[in-house]
């Protein structure tokens, strides 16, 4: 685990790209903020998290579980998603607005455009809410049908001032 890179992986770098050409700025891994944001835009109180897939425990296809040391693996996946749960109510709780961009938003099977990806977090970037995540098309319809199925259709399945994409 040592080599796993916590900062320049390839989502961060797509997503600053973008946001770059569009001409957002940012400071880079904010170590007085709680999770330490891959991206913080201060002009509109907003942090970005682009989080990894397997890292951090997300329902896509690009998450499987490991066939070897699976209480280890349980333990240490399921501590880093109640984490960021705490880290992300922090930042809320400070007056920050927080974003989530999962890796399968750009990699994978269900991948969108990398310029749609750009432009939907530009949009609730200068729009407003509270939170927002983008993940593939398929992690979205698994949310919005396990949302369905439980009878709530709030936050993860439909776009309101906390959007799930």
């Amino acid at each position: 685990m040592q080599a796993i890179r916590a900062a320049d992986t390839k989502p961060e770098m797509t997503l600053r790209k973008g946001l770059f050409a569009l001409g957002f700025r940012y400071r880079l891994q904010v170590r007085a903020l709680p999770g330490r944001p891959d991206l913080v835009l201060p002009k509109y109180r907003v942090a970005i998290f682009a989080n990894g897939c397997f890292w951090h425990l997300h329902g896509c296809d690009l998450f499987r579980w490991p066939a070897t040391r699976q209480e280890f693996w349980r333990e240490k996946l399921g501590g880093n998603q109640a984490r960021d749960l705490r880290n992300q109510a922090a930042l809320r709780d400070q007056g920050w607005r927080v974003a989530v961009v999962w890796e399968c938003a750009l990699k994978g099977r269900g991948r969108l455009a990398e310029g749609e990806v750009i432009r939907q977090l530009a949009a609730w970037i200068l729009g407003g809410g509270q939170h927002f995540e983008i993940g593939s098309q398929a992690s979205f319809r698994a949310s919005f049908q396990a949302s369905a199925v439980s009878g709530d259709l709030t936050a993860s399945a439909s776009p309101s001032s906390s959007s799930t994409v």
